[in-house]
């Protein structure tokens, strides 16, 4: 039951309402009430949990980056190894095919100037044998004199009377 006055003062309206229905009323309105902060209470558990599902989704990709990273770090790593062992072992095959050059060419050479050496002995034989066959008619003695150069041998022979 209500009772509403007027704002002039001379009305009076006397409403009269069964206990049964303002119950009612409240119940709904309790409801509607309890809906509506449910419904707050849901919103602000999704807001949460969305903002905690997206903190976990940035770690995840922070730490996948992280992996990533470090597989890279350690893949360049990995690489640069190899190729610093390659180009040592090129650098040492290099400096093994100079030397093994450099020798070869040492013995040509030494086997050049040894063949040269061995004509000039034996054309030294040959001079001696025919000298000594001839030394009792002349009293002259040989004198030699040998250079030896990186290219070549050099041989001279000289024949002086006394």
């Amino acid at each position: 039951m209500g009772v509403r006055f007027c704002t002039k003062g001379r009305l009076i309206v006397i409403v009269v309402e069964d206990v049964e229905e303002v119950v009612e009323r409240k119940l709904v309105r309790k409801k509607k009430n309890r809906e509506k902060h449910l419904r707050r209470k849901v919103n602000a558990a999704v807001q949460i949990q969305a903002w905690w599902r997206g903190t976990l989704v940035r770690r995840t990709l922070l730490h996948a980056a992280l992996r990533a990273w470090i597989i890279q770090c350690w893949w360049r790593l990995t690489v640069s190894r190899l190729v610093e062992r390659k180009r040592r072992a090129a650098l040492i095959d290099y400096a093994k095919t100079q030397r093994a050059v450099v020798k070869l060419q040492s013995l040509v050479r030494m086997w050049r100037v040894h063949w040269r050496y061995r004509q000039v002995r034996n054309a030294i034989y040959v001079i001696q044998c025919h000298w000594q066959c001839h030394n009792c008619q002349t009293c002259a003695f040989l004198r030699g004199h040998c250079v030896v150069t990186a290219t070549h041998l050099q041989f001279h022979i000289e024949i002086v009377n006394n």
